[in-house]
């Protein structure tokens, strides 16, 4: 009956009951459902799936079983949801697309990368992977703990042994209340090492583990991450985002077309959408030059092709499909997870310190285990070496016994012994009473005790812990470990870096003339005198030369200006570094450069300081000069650097202090010398002032240099010819004057393809249009009047012209092996001189 006198309506805070509701709800969903536990990886879904199968005696070496079946178990007896919810979370850990090492087994469709669902689970098998196993092995051994399931009529694990670190291999991703975790998968091998690093050297550094361990992460889909700052600071702080780019490369075709060919792609990325995607694009002419796009990616692995026009620029068809489709995505990571039931962002030492604060535990609780076992097992052994010890009173003892329970309590108060060794002496077989058995008894005895010594010892150390834990995590290592798949990339605009991670050295950067960079320690080239063959300083097509080259540092900021006027910047780690005689890569990988569009200065920056200038010259011989300050923001895109006039374009770009002597020199060998004050300092986009006059249409601006009373000019032609000249035989004068004679040009000579100023203390690098190149001192070539012919630099094959004149910091000493070599080139040079002498006015 209802008790009329007790009110059925109860007043409650509404806002009290919905804070305390709410507070429920989220900590049940963040506890119970969506982050994992920092010391097994897992969620517990998860690892009812796991706990559930190896009940079941699914395990790796036994057959496979009905998934049905494994949903059902999980269902009834640990997670009280829907069973899709559990079937969808095991095919994850059987898709080798999602997890890195798969934990479930699955024998038939468990969907594909393609976004094909699984099969249901009526037709579906598994069983536990071979790994998995490693993450609930010594399970029955106490190691873990065990809480009530959701009805309190079953046990389960709290969290599983996990005898290697699943967290960071396999990751995890969960969204709870008001929390999200997001954690890549890392290579075994480097994560183990990693926790064997930890285990041997608790004040190990972030940036050490990064270094020399545990590299980034790696996806089992491959592909590639485009730097390494995003890394670091998920490294250090537990969150960053790391930008992840499909591995393609570009081939060309018997018909000469061209084709970019994908083999793997972004971690989660549905490849059948992103074939749709790039068809959606090329249809709706987003972009250009696509004729054909085919998958044909089969059991031995991915292959989507990509064929285009024989018109189009392969390179930039490939960076717009990185920039319109999921051939780049972007991964944030996120560390969250359970630290001792409260959810917590790690670091990437933290993590693995946890992991190895649990196996510490692990390690110490089955020890434990074994020790009470052996104990035990002593304890028995002893009561039956009393026995045997007195085998004729205790066969009496028992015989005159009218009951078990008499015999026992007779053989307590004779022997004093245990109840339990009183009954192990009375179920002992007569057979064990033989000569041999009482030899086992004695043996497994000895064994025993010792093993019991070494148990203790192990309780006693935590050295000897670790030492267990760092031999079971190697023998899963060797078991286990594979190839890195994903590749972490380095150099190139668009790879995010951190500086503190790049090594500050000298490189040589070059750029040929159709457009391909790279970058490469300047020690590479060794010195060579005058008139030497040179070495083959880049490998490059029948049609192409190096146009550029600059010597500078990695960490410097490098302007590129272009002959449209415009300035594009990067830094020295970002441009990719390649071998001596490789080509590099296209130019537009590295720069946003238009068609028709080519690099005709490069200058590196140190520092973007208020009190320098840049200062330009056009081929028309138009000069100006603007605060280096208006480029510290370079945008992506570039930015206008000069207002030029028509059929103009930029030649030379110079860094100065405000106060230098500008030289300008001409093809047809005429310079001018004026004070860099004579042009006034102008904006970023102003067209500038005449710096030279040139003589006729034929003539054309080939260098401008800064001068100074201790630099000479030095002077090289197209057919590898040169001089030095002293700075004073040229007056200082106005600025657009027509100029004086620095050259006398002859057909022998040819027409000047350069005008630097140099001290003597540097070595000079020619380079010709097939890329042989050549490095000498400054100071072994010839020093004349202004008005000569020069020297004999290079010897040239028939056709052959020299391209590039580049300085660079001379270098101390040089290879014997090249001496020999070295002095028969000076001595044919020498022998070139005497015969065709020196030409004067």
């Amino acid at each position: 009956m209802v008790d009329q006198d007790r009110p059925q309506v109860q007043e409650i805070n509404l806002n009290q009951e919905m804070r305390t509701s709410f507070l429920d709800y989220a900590m049940s969903v963040i506890v119970a459902r969506a982050l994992p536990d920092v010391r097994d990886g897992m969620k517990p879904v998860h690892r009812r799936i796991l706990y559930a199968m190896h009940d079941l005696g699914m395990h790796a070496d036994k057959a496979y079983k009905k998934s049905a079946r494994i949903v059902g178990e999980v269902i009834g007896k640990y997670h009280p949801h829907g069973d899709s919810a559990v079937y969808d979370a095991m095919v994850r850990m059987a898709q080798d697309f999602n997890y890195r090492y798969p934990l479930v087994d699955g024998h038939g469709n468990f969907g594909s990368v393609d976004g094909d669902s699984a099969a249901a689970m009526r037709y579906t098998e598994a069983r536990m992977s071979k790994i998995s196993m490693e993450i609930l092995r010594d399970i029955n051994k106490d190691t873990i703990d065990y809480i009530d399931n959701y009805d309190g009529t079953e046990r389960e694990p709290a969290v599983l042994p996990a005898r290697f670190p699943n967290l960071l291999v396999n990751g995890a991703a969960g969204i709870a209340v008001g929390m999200a975790t997001n954690i890549p998968p890392h290579q075994l091998g480097e994560v183990i090492d990693a926790v064997l690093a930890v285990s041997k050297n608790p004040d190990i550094t972030i940036s050490e583990l990064m270094e020399n361990y545990i590299y980034g992460p790696d996806f089992p889909t491959g592909g590639q991450i485009l730097g390494r700052r995003g890394i670091r600071q998920a490294f250090e702080t537990g969150k960053g985002s790391i930008t992840v780019r499909a591995k393609s490369e570009i081939t060309e075709m018997n018909n000469g077309k061209s084709s970019i060919i994908v083999t793997e792609i972004p971690f989660q990325v549905n490849k059948a959408k992103l074939i749709e995607k790039i068809a959606e694009l090329v249809r709706d002419k987003k972009i250009d030059g696509i004729t054909d796009l085919r998958d044909e990616s089969d059991r031995d692995g991915m292959r989507i092709v990509i064929e285009m026009r024989r018109d189009v620029n392969p390179n930039v068809v490939l960076n717009n499909l990185y920039k319109q489709t999921a051939l780049q995505t972007t991964f944030g990571i996120n560390t969250l997870a359970l630290v001792d039931g409260e959810p917590k962002v790690l670091n990437l030492k933290q993590t693995l310190t946890h992991y190895l604060d649990h196996q510490k535990v692990v390690i110490k609780r089955r020890t434990a285990y074994e020790l009470r076992k052996a104990e035990a097992r002593a304890h028995i052994l002893q009561g039956l070496r009393i026995a045997l010890d007195h085998l004729d009173e205790v066969i009496s003892l028992i015989r005159n016994s009218k009951t078990t329970d008499i015999a026992r309590e007779e053989l307590i108060s004779r022997f004093e012994l245990s109840e339990k060794q009183a009954q192990a002496i009375l179920d002992m077989r007569l057979q064990r009473l033989t000569g041999l058995e009482r030899e086992k008894i004695e043996n497994e005895y000895s064994d025993l005790m010792k093993l019991i010594g070494e148990l203790k010892a192990i309780l006693a150390d935590e050295e000897k812990v670790l030492e267990i834990i760092r031999e079971e995590l190697t023998e899963i290592k060797e078991r286990f470990n594979d190839e890195r798949k994903t590749e972490i990339m380095t150099g190139g605009s668009d790879f995010i870096e951190d500086e503190d991670l790049i090594p500050e050295e000298t490189i040589v950067v070059t750029l040929t003339h159709k457009g391909y960079i790279k970058r490469l320690p300047a020690s590479t080239y060794r010195t060579q005198r005058r008139g030497g063959r040179g070495v083959q300083g880049m490998g490059t097509n029948e049609d192409d030369f190096v146009e550029h080259l600059l010597s500078t540092s990695t960490h410097d900021t490098i302007l590129f200006f272009s002959n449209k006027g415009k300035v594009y910047k990067t830094k020295g780690y970002e441009i990719p570094a390649f071998g001596r005689t490789a080509k590099g890569i296209p130019l537009v990988n590295v720069l946003e450069v238009e068609k028709g569009e080519w690099i005709n200065a490069m200058i590196a920056i140190s520092e973007f300081s208020e009190d320098w200038y840049l200062f330009f010259t056009t081929e028309h011989g138009i000069s100006k000069r603007t605060a280096l300050s208006q480029f510290a923001n370079i945008r992506r895109g570039g930015l206008r650097a000069i207002n030029l006039r028509e059929d103009d374009e930029l030649i030379s770009v110079r860094l100065t202090d405000g106060n230098k002597l500008i030289m300008i020199g001409t093809r047809q060998g005429y310079l001018i010398r004026f004070d860099e004050q004579d042009v006034r300092s102008m904006g970023r986009t102003a067209a500038g002032v005449k710096g030279i006059t040139l003589r006729d249409e034929e003539d054309k601006v080939v260098s401008m240099e800064i001068l100074d009373e201790t630099t000479q000019v030095l002077t090289v032609t197209n057919k590898g010819y040169g001089k030095r000249t002293k700075a004073d035989e040229y007056r200082t004068t106005n600025r657009g004057g027509k100029g004086i004679l620095t050259c006398h040009l002859t057909e022998k000579n040819g027409h000047v393809v350069a005008v630097k100023a140099v001290t003597g203390d540097e070595d000079l690098i020619l380079i010709t249009e097939s890329g042989m190149l050549i490095r000498m001192p400054v100071e072994s070539i010839s020093e004349t009047g202004r008005n000569t012919q020069g020297v004999k630099l290079i010897r040239l094959e028939e056709g052959e012209e020299v391209s590039t004149v580049a300085r660079i910091a001379q270098e101390d000493g040089e290879d014997e092996d090249d001496q020999e070599h070295d002095e028969s080139g000076e001595a044919d040079t020498e022998q070139d001189s005497d015969q065709d002498g020196e030409s004067t006015e």
